[in-house]
C-alpha cells in the first residue's frame, strides 16, 4: 500500500530546513536524528525511537506537532494495555439508559435496538482511532505510541495491522482505515526487546545522551535564564556524572529540572553542598545517590573546574 506523504513536505524542503524547525520549536535535533525524521515525513513510514529515558524520544513527537501545526495524540503504553483500551470502548452507561427507555416505551424490536446500541453516538474513542478517523480541519495528528516495550506481544500484534494498512477493525462498525495516515512515533526504552515484525514497520533510530554542545544548546533553549558560565558547568558534571556506575544515569530533562533548581536556590556556581541538597533532581535511586557519598561528588567537582580551567586557558593562548 503506498502511503500519502506529509502534507507540508515538499521536494524542495531539506534536512536542514526541517532542523531549523524544530529548533523554532525550542527543539535541538542533531543531523542523525533529522535526517530519519525526514525520511519519515515524507515517505509516510513510523518512526521507532529507542533509547534510555530521558533523552528526549517524546520530545521530538511533541516538537513534531507544534512544527507541522497538527495535534498531538498520545497513546501512553502499559502492562495490561489491551485494543479496548488503545482504540475504542462501546459507552455501556448509555446503552442501559437507551436500553431501559425502550422497555419502558414498550419498544421490544430487540434486532432495531441492537443496531442502534451499537451506533458510532454509543461509542468512546481512544488514541488510535482518534488517529484514524477523518480530520475536521483535514490535517491528520501525530500519533505518539509512548514506551512500546511496556506492553506484551499480543498488542504489538495488534499494533501490526494498524502501522501495515493504517487501518483497524471493530466487529461491529467493520474496518475503519484513515484517508490520511497520521504521522506515527514510537518510542521504547529498551525494557524488552520489541519484536522484529513491528520494527521492520517502521524507520528505526536510537537517541543516544547529546554531546556536550548539543546538551548545552537544549540547556540554554529550556533554561535562558542560566548564565553561560553555570550553564556549562551543570552540562559538565551531568557528563561526567554518566561516565559513573549508576544504575540510572540521568537524562536530558534531569539536566534541565537539576538546572532550575540551582535557579531557585540563586545559585552562581555549584559546589559539592549546593550537589548534595539537590541530587535528588538528578539521581532517582537511593543506591546511585550512595555511591556519590564519601568524598566522590568533591572529585567529580574537582576535575570539572580542572577541564574548565584548562579549556579556558587554552582558549586565551589561542
Amino acid at each position: 500500500m503506498e502511503t500519502k506523504r506529509w502534507w507540508g513536505m515538499t521536494d524542495s524542503l531539506t534536512i536542514e530546513e526541517v532542523q531549523k524547525q524544530l529548533a523554532d520549536v525550542d527543539y535541538v535535533c542533531p543531523r542523525p536524528l533529522a535526517i530519519v525524521v525526514f525520511l519519515s515525513l515524507k515517505l509516510g513510514r513510523p518512526l521507532f525511537l529507542e533509547g534510555e529515558a530521558g533523552v528526549g524520544k517524546t520530545a521530538i513527537a511533541e516538537a513534531i506537532a507544534q512544527m507541522t501545526s497538527r495535534p498531538l495524540i498520545r497513546l501512553q503504553c502499559y502492562e495490561g494495555l489491551d485494543s479496548a483500551s488503545a482504540v475504542c470502548e462501546w459507552n455501556f452507561p448509555a446503552q442501559m439508559i437507551a436500553i431501559r427507555t425502550a422497555e419502558a416505551s414498550g419498544y421490544l424490536d430487540r434486532d432495531k435496538l441492537q443496531d442502534e446500541l451499537f451506533r458510532e453516538e454509543y461509542l468512546i474513542a481512544r488514541p488510535l482511532l482518534k488517529a484514524l478517523r477523518p480530520k475536521e480541519n483535514g490535517k491528520a495528528p501525530v500519533l505518539l505510541i509512548d514506551e512500546i516495550d511496556r506492553t506484551d506481544e499480543p498488542f504489538e500484534a495488534f499494533l501490526l495491522e494498524a502501522l501495515s494498512e493504517f487501518q483497524i477493525t471493530i466487529p461491529e462498525l467493520g474496518t475503519i482505515r484513515a484517508d490520511e495516515p497520521p504521522t506515527v512515533i514510537l518510542t521504547s526504552n529498551r525494557t524488552r526487546e520489541v519484536h522484529d515484525a513491528l520494527k521492520r514497520r517502521c524507520l528505526y533510530h536510537w537517541v543516544d545522551y547529546p554531546e556536550f554542545e548539543q546538551e548545552l544548546n537544549i540547556l540554554r533553549s529550556r533554561a535562558p535564564e542560566a548564565s553561560k558560565s553555570l550553564s556549562q558547568e551543570i552540562v559538565n558534571f551531568v557528563q561526567k556524572l554518566r561516565a559513573e556506575d549508576l544504575f540510572k544515569k540521568p537524562g536530558i530533562a534531569e539536566t534541565i529540572d537539576w538546572a532550575k533548581c540551582l535557579l531557585a536556590l540563586d545559585t552562581i556556581e555549584i559546589s559539592p553542598s549546593v550537589i548534595a541538597d539537590t541530587l535528588g533532581a538528578l539521581l532517582k535511586y537511593q543506591d546511585d545517590i550512595q555511591r556519590l557519598q564519601d568524598g566522590k561528588l568533591t572529585h567529580i567537582l574537582d576535575q570539572l573546574k580542572a577541564d574548565i580551567s584548562k579549556g579556558g586557558n587554552e582558549q586565551s593562548r589561542s
